[in-house]
């Protein structure tokens, strides 16, 4: 089983863990992964906002966290082929979903994209890099069905995001 995902902590928002494993192993599946196995945990601001305290010393909700097995991150780790955990506040998505007028399906693809892609090695801190991870993304949210609906740029997608973009 590639995608486990999991719910925790109480969120107010509903959001279907079914769906969510399918469009992570369609992702995965693209990346030619499919014998990668990825934890995606759905948690709320309460929960994640203790990850990015312990983790990245930011005592503050944010939207989504990436933690590769491999510590180089540069892909599944070892002979069992652990690619890692993504972390993602629904709570934080809603909100986001909301602001930018877009379903918060559609957004929690895009985290989850996002997350996905920093378990394999993609990284944001030169705006090359930004470009080469902004394209991915959109290939990975593309493969989970209709592309996500939004006047925003991709290079405004990236400025939003709270959680790994690098300050502008």
């Amino acid at each position: 089983m590639p995608a486990i995902v999991t719910k925790n902590g109480k969120s107010r928002q509903k959001l279907d863990a079914r769906a969510v494993k399918r469009r992570a192993e369609r992702m995965l599946s693209d990346l030619e992964l499919t014998k990668a196995e990825l934890s995606v945990v759905l948690t709320n601001d309460d929960e994640i906002k203790i990850l990015n305290a312990r983790h990245r010393k930011k005592p503050k909700p944010t939207d989504v966290l990436a933690f590769p097995m491999d510590p180089t991150g540069e892909g599944p780790g070892g002979a069992d082929g652990l690619l890692g955990d993504v972390v993602i506040s629904v709570d934080t998505a809603a909100r986001q979903a909301r602001d930018h007028r877009h379903g918060l399906m559609d957004e929690v693809t895009h985290l989850l994209a996002h997350g996905i892609l920093h378990l394999v090695g993609y990284d944001h801190r030169t705006d090359a890099e930004e470009r080469r991870m902004n394209t991915a993304a959109a290939r990975l949210v593309a493969v989970c069905g209709k592309p996500r609906r939004s006047r925003r740029t991709v290079a405004t997608v990236a400025q939003r995001s709270r959680v790994t973009s690098r300050p502008r």
